[in-house]
């Protein structure tokens, strides 16, 4: 059983991660996939700016829109942002590896978070426990028909109070809307 590990800020996430979400299943990369938003994410310079809680509801609520074949093979995890002080992926990869021992754990990057691995906690040991799949970014990796969309281009037009109705699901749009997320300050 191949279970997929997809860590990221998801600060929100957006209809890209969606999409990679139902191909990486439709696809049969992974037969299972369990999303991650990270807690206190040691190698970016800046925190994220929604709470952990938010952006693990808001990707429970992307999740909950997926179509039903797919939603049932995910799930959540508020493993990171539970965890206190820095968050490494290794940690969250042995927790994962601990509760699910049959698993054959897939870790889940783009390919611009791959050139960087090597400066991960203890990246060596991550590798040895983890199978790698490379998602295409700018032409390198794993071509999904990726979107052209991120994380930070939606929060900006949202503070810029611009329609993001075509980049966030819309029960994310609307937990945004509702918690007045991302407004300009």
């Amino acid at each position: 059983m191949r279970l997929g590990l997809y860590g990221g800020t998801f600060d929100p996430i957006h209809s890209g991660h969606c999409h990679l979400i139902q191909q990486l299943l439709e696809r049969g990369i992974v037969d299972e996939l369990v999303v991650v938003p990270v807690g206190n994410p040691w190698m970016k310079k800046t925190e994220p700016q929604a709470s952990g809680h938010d952006r693990l509801r808001m990707v429970e609520l992307a999740v909950e829109g997926l179509p039903s074949d797919i939603r049932a093979r995910v799930r959540a995890s508020d493993t990171e942002i539970h965890r206190a002080g820095e968050t490494y992926t290794i940690d969250t990869v042995l927790e994962i590896k601990k509760a699910r021992p049959e698993a054959d754990v897939v870790l889940i990057m783009g390919s611009d978070a791959f050139s960087s691995i090597g400066k991960w906690h203890r990246s060596a040991e991550l590798l040895s426990l983890v199978e790698v799949f490379v998602v295409a970014r700018e032409g390198v990796g794993f071509d999904i028909d990726a979107l052209t969309i991120s994380s930070t281009m939606a929060r900006e037009k949202i503070a810029a109070h611009e329609d993001v109705s075509n980049e966030l699901p819309e029960s994310v749009w609307s937990y945004i809307q509702e918690r007045n997320l991302y407004a300009s300050k």
